[in-house]
């Protein structure tokens, strides 16, 4: 025990990214469900401060304009457009992973060839984005197909219009095959829309290096931006010009303060906008983006495979034989930034870990999940949770 210990320690000195740590709002508590809601970071309170007193308490309707609030959605998207690897233009912010999930396969199936009406939805996927491709069906008239990932191939005919699936497994942290599945998809005629939100800030992505269609992600796991706040929605610029939304929001008019009753779509990204933002949260999360300022998410995405290779080595090394098993793949390139065990005992074990000062979260029947965001947790963190998990487990 005491040579993993001293492993972690040494391998947090040679960290690069240790420093990032200090810019976080945190505990002694060994914080590993970034993966659901990331850690605060010091200085975003600073600025959501001065957003109101300054910019909502002094200046009021000025803001808009003189404080940028109008524009933020495409700055912001801007920012965010490098960590999942797009150009600028193609990423707007706003409204929740779900409403861009819906605007993104409605959309998708709008610019299917004619002929095909079949929505292939990954059958393992979060709720939402299944509930929301259902109703996107009923409403387009298509039919939705559920199909595990690795079958997207074989499932794939002249009927596919659209294949909605998630980069990462949100229980097992199994990496999918983006740019494998995104080019089956296309070989095939149809369209390729993935959620990001288990990959976006944990790994690279690579949406315009893959041609991938549409994409939607969530800011509030690895990206940090707080409780709820906006998701963000990409469209590759070769779709722009006939993307229809099935939210036409007066934000996303050519010219919005015309009030005309007929819709005219802006150009760009402009057009993945609905109604006003959110402007206290998207600036929030604007203040977030900040820490990764000098950080590149080749280098994150190194130290997750690190730790998360760590932290297993660990749990072999501590955990009674038999009372875990890893649910998340071995092979670095299936594994996202998450390590997910079965436990029988998985949802009293996790509140005892949580007692302890082991934070994951728990994914009913018997998944204890641990997110390692790399921007602040360190090898003595890895070590210290299996550690504990051990403990609790030969009890």
């Amino acid at each position: 025990m005491s040579d993993f210990k001293e492993r972690a320690e040494a391998l947090d000195a040679a960290d690069a990214l240790a420093p990032l740590r200090d810019l976080f709002v945190l505990d002694d508590t060994v914080y590993l469900d970034g993966n659901s809601l990331g850690a605060l970071p010091r200085h975003v309170p600073g600025r959501v401060q001065d957003v109101i007193t300054r910019e909502w308490g002094s200046l009021r309707i000025r803001s808009w304009t003189e404080s940028g609030w109008w524009t933020a959605p495409e700055r912001i998207g801007d920012r965010i457009a490098p960590l999942v690897g797009a150009a600028a233009g193609q990423v707007v912010v706003g409204d929740s992973t779900s409403v861009n999930v819906f605007k993104a396969v409605v959309a998708a199936s709008r610019l299917a060839s004619e002929g095909r009406d079949e929505i292939l939805v990954d059958a393992t996927t979060f709720p939402s984005d299944g509930y929301i491709a259902e109703s996107a069906a009923r409403m387009t008239g298509h039919r939705i197909v559920p199909v595990a990932p690795a079958d997207v191939r074989e499932a794939l005919g002249p009927r596919t219009a659209v294949v909605l699936l998630n980069h990462v497994d949100y229980r097992t942290g199994r990496l999918h095959d983006l740019p494998g599945l995104t080019a089956a998809v296309h070989d095939a005629g149809a369209l390729a829309v993935w959620d990001l939100c288990h990959s976006a800030g944990a790994l690279p992505v690579g949406l315009d290096a893959h041609g991938v269609d549409l994409a939607v992600g969530c800011t509030y796991k690895y990206l940090n931006g707080g409780p709820g706040s906006p998701a963000f929605l990409y469209v590759a610029e070769r779709h722009q010009t006939a993307f229809d939304s099935p939210l036409p929001g007066w934000t996303s008019h050519a010219d919005p303060f015309a009030m005309t009753p007929a819709y005219e779509p802006a150009d760009g990204s402009v057009r993945g906008r609905v109604g006003t933002p959110d402007i206290l949260s998207m600036l929030a999360l604007e203040a977030s983006l900040e820490v990764w300022e000098g950080v590149t998410v080749e280098a994150v995405r190194a130290k997750s495979l690190a730790l998360t290779d760590f932290f297993l080595e660990c749990v072999a090394a501590y955990v009674p034989e038999g009372r875990v098993r890893s649910a998340t793949p071995e092979s670095h390139a299936e594994r996202g930034s998450q390590v997910s065990l079965r436990c029988d005992d998985a949802e009293a074990v996790m509140r005892v870990l949580i007692e302890r000062g082991v934070v994951g979260d728990l994914r009913r029947p018997d998944v204890l999940r641990f997110g390692f965001t790399p921007l602040y947790v360190g090898f003595a963190d890895a070590e210290r949770a299996a550690r504990i998990l051990a403990e609790v487990l030969a009890v």
